[in-house]
């Protein structure tokens, strides 16, 4: 076992290691922290040892849109819905932000990257964004749709 924990949040308990040779993750039970953890460490080994020379995905800076705070004690990955409004990219949260809300990453296309020692973020700050599609809304986000499926996946 090389780790089984890590200073972020959704996103534990995590474990990594190696088993008979073999590089082995454990995810967490709760699918938006497993969601996260994929997209922080299992996606980007799986890119380097498939040889790409990007090994996540892309990070833009955007307006943050909304009031948030937290304990500097973690980083945090917050869903969230990026959009561009006349140029200008624009981030606000999914919503209600439990790692057991499933529909907070089904909204979201990009994970706002909050780090460790930040503890307030107000609007009108930048912000870094993972992307997480292809995708960057002109005017309004994806809708879901019946049977709880976005437009963007």
């Amino acid at each position: 076992m090389n780790f089984w924990k890590l200073a972020i949040r959704p996103g534990q308990p995590l474990a990594f290691g190696k088993i008979q040779g073999k590089l082995a993750f454990g995810l967490p039970g709760n699918p938006v922290s497993s969601m996260v953890t994929f997209e922080q460490l299992v996606r980007p080994t799986i890119l380097k040892m498939s040889g790409h020379r990007s090994y996540g995905r892309p990070v833009l800076q955007a307006v943050f849109q909304e009031t948030f705070s937290k304990r500097n004690d973690r980083r945090h990955f917050l869903r969230g819905i990026l959009t561009r409004e006349e140029g200008v990219l624009k981030v606000r949260t999914t919503g209600d932000q439990g790692s057991g809300i499933l529909t907070s990453m089904v909204k979201a296309n990009c994970l706002i990257d909050v780090p460790e020692d930040v503890e307030r973020l107000a609007p009108g700050e930048t912000v870094a964004v993972q992307v997480l599609n292809d995708r960057i809304w002109t005017d309004q986000p994806p809708q879901v749709a019946a049977g709880g499926r976005s437009s963007c996946c």
